[in-house]
């Protein structure tokens, strides 16, 4: 490797946007390489969407296509709604990470390896008969082998490090490359390093990021170096934020517009656990986290926080939705401010753990038993998780009743940049608490919400009894009336569906009425709206509306959705909310499913629109 200060600087070609993917053993730090090179590139002004890929065992054996973690990033100069759909660079550390990634690395792109990993040993237990860099196979990319593991030893040959711990540097070489060859600022990388690390770790870090830039820059296998430039963005304060962040921030100050301590009853679970995390660091802020023995004692203790006057949120993935169930019906029955976060996976059962699905939704809408109707709030991105977490407080707190707030994996750890909110302009909720004993009765409604009276255990004057058996619509003693119980029944339903009230308009991207309207719910959000971009680019009558309100439905939808030909509903699912639109509205929507632990590309979508609208084509030409 030549001189740093006798190299010749290289040429620099400009381009819109890449899709880079950091891919090794999951012991290889490629969540940790992926999350500094976005906040780098965060840094740098462009926009950008994360994908990170964990694998679901905690160690699954090293060097296998199981163990394989990847993190992908999408960043651009323009507007950019997903992570991406095939890859303009892919980094891998082994062979693992080569054939578990190569397929979405498209024609030309560039592949970056780890020569040395690419041993006999690995290569058997990845499944390779032969060596790809020796092949041919390999041809249709642009291949740059590097000695990482070797040239990372050399860098840090005089700290006294054991191999191993040498070997684990190996990633910030890497990153150090990617950081040149994308002219990312590499200030905040360090930065990160001397906060993170300790002793002669910082050292080793520092030294293997500083290699891997000075091998972009001389090593003669990559000829150019690329820029994209700033996006242009509104302005503002931003951060990168990651969805599980951007929920608990959003719960912490629903909680202080109320003016009330935050309280969180949760066990952890991925991909939930986060939320947990970050609202424990957070106790300045009045906040207190319980983490319980199991998922049942984490809601019964939030029940338990809503009843002495807090703001109670329990948060899970699918399987945890399953065992709080019974405690979530009970919520409603006593009509106590209770947010459930369901951050979905892939299931059933244990299912995968690390991989994302939209496959809850029917369970948030009908999974108690009973008549139990509850609101349901979806978000549509990372940065949106803030405000859904914000809403479901709101309403929790002005209906008296649960909310189930969904997010999903994808959500939950992808990231983007977000506009951090003026605090002074989200609006003051402040709780009321009933303290007048003068015509009090546990039941008595508001009449515009039919809201109960929220009452401080022990409030002189407001003893009342709360429990699971069915109560007296006004007294709250226990009734078994059968015209009493249907009145409870009705009333706690009319008073969910008032909520449509002040749901605002449906925003709709496109033309008001046309031949196709794409509507979707939760993470789907960044793939519909890039395919419909693309659509109504060549020129089809094409809209995108998206659901964030999924119970009760928007009180402007049925007219939104006569107003089109066709419309077309992807989930990662088998189709829930294609199920409700039909029964509901009577309209012969259109599911598009996938199932397959990963969110859907955009190309996926814009192929269906444009099958589905063939297809009317010809119909009409039929008729």
């Amino acid at each position: 490797m030549a001189d740093s200060q006798s190299a010749a600087p290289k040429p620099t070609e400009t381009r819109e946007s890449v899709v880079i993917r950091f891919a090794g053993d999951s012991g290889d730090g490629m969540q940790v390489t992926g999350t500094q090179f976005t906040n780098a590139t965060a840094l740098a002004g462009n926009d950008l969407a994360t994908l990170p890929d964990f694998p679901a065992e905690i160690r699954a054996p090293a060097g296998t296509l199981a163990g394989v973690s990847a993190f992908q990033l999408n960043f651009s100069s323009t507007d950019i709604f997903t992570p991406g759909d095939e890859l303009d660079v892919l980094v891998a550390m082994n062979p693992a990470a080569l054939r578990a990634n190569l397929g979405d690395l498209r024609s030309g792109g560039l592949l970056v390896v780890d020569r040395e990993g690419f041993n006999e040993h690995n290569l058997t237990k990845a499944g390779y008969a032969a060596n790809p860099l020796e092949d041919n196979s390999l041809a249709r990319y642009r291949l740059v082998p590097i000695d990482i593991t070797r040239l990372t030893t050399a860098a840090l040959k005089d700290l006294g490090l054991s191999a191993r711990a040498v070997f684990r540097c190996r990633n910030f070489f890497s990153l150090g490359v990617m950081a040149w060859l994308f002219t990312r600022p590499t200030e905040p990388i360090e930065a990160w390093i001397r906060h993170r690390f300790k002793g002669e770790l910082v050292d080793a870090n520092l030294r293997a990021l500083r290699a891997g830039l000075a091998f972009g820059e001389n090593t003669e296998l990559l000829p150019v170096t690329y820029r994209v430039e700033r996006a242009v963005i509104a302005p503002g304060t931003y951060r990168n934020i990651t969805g599980n962040l951007a929920t608990a921030l959003g719960f912490v100050v629903a909680a202080q517009k109320a003016r009330r301590p935050l309280f969180l009853g949760s066990y952890p679970i991925t991909p939930a656990s986060d939320v947990l995390h970050e609202l424990a660091a957070l106790k300045q802020f009045d906040v207190q986290t319980f983490q319980a023995e199991d998922e049942i004692a984490g809601i019964g203790a939030a029940l338990g926080a809503a009843f002495a006057g807090s703001i109670a949120i329990t948060t899970t993935s699918g399987p945890g939705m399953n065992l709080k169930a019974e405690t979530l019906g009970l919520a409603l029955a006593v009509e106590l401010p209770l947010v459930v976060t369901d951050i979905q996976r892939a299931g059933p059962s244990t299912g995968m753990p690390t991989k994302t699905e939209q496959a809850d939704l029917l369970m948030a809408m009908y999974g108690r038993h009973g008549e139990a109707p509850v609101p349901i709030l979806a978000a549509a991105t990372p940065g949106d998780c803030f405000n859904m977490a914000f809403e479901a407080v709101r309403i929790a707190v002005k209906y008296m009743t649960p909310v189930v707030l969904l997010t999903d994996g994808y959500l939950a750890n992808g990231s983007e940049p977000w506009p951090i909110p003026a605090l002074d302009a989200l609006p003051d909720s402040p709780v009321a608490f009933r303290t007048d004993p003068a015509g009090f009765y546990p039941y008595v409604r508001d009449e515009e919400t039919l809201a109960r009276p929220w009452v401080i255990p022990g409030t002189p004057g407001l003893e009342h009894r709360v429990g699971g058996l069915e109560k007296d619509s006004l007294t709250g003693n226990v009734s078994y009336a059968p015209a009493n119980h249907e009145q409870m029944i009705r009333i706690r339903a009319r008073k969910i569906a008032g909520i449509a009230r002040e749901i605002p308009p449906t925003e709709l991207f496109g033309p008001a009425d046309g031949d196709l309207l794409i509507l979707g719910w939760g993470s789907t959000y960044g793939s519909i709206r890039e395919a419909t971009r693309q659509l109504q680019n060549e020129g089809l009558r094409v809209a995108h509306a998206h659901l964030r309100h999924l119970n009760p439905f928007p009180s402007d939808l049925e007219a939104i959705l006569g107003r089109y030909r066709r419309v077309l509903v992807p989930e990662i699912n088998l189709g829930q909310l294609v199920r409700l639109i039909r029964a509901e509205f009577l309209v012969p929507a259109t599911g598009f499913n996938k199932v397959q632990g990963r969110p859907f590309k955009v190309s996926e979508i814009a192929d269906r629109a444009r099958k589905l609208l063939r297809n009317e084509r010809l119909e009409d030409s039929a008729a």
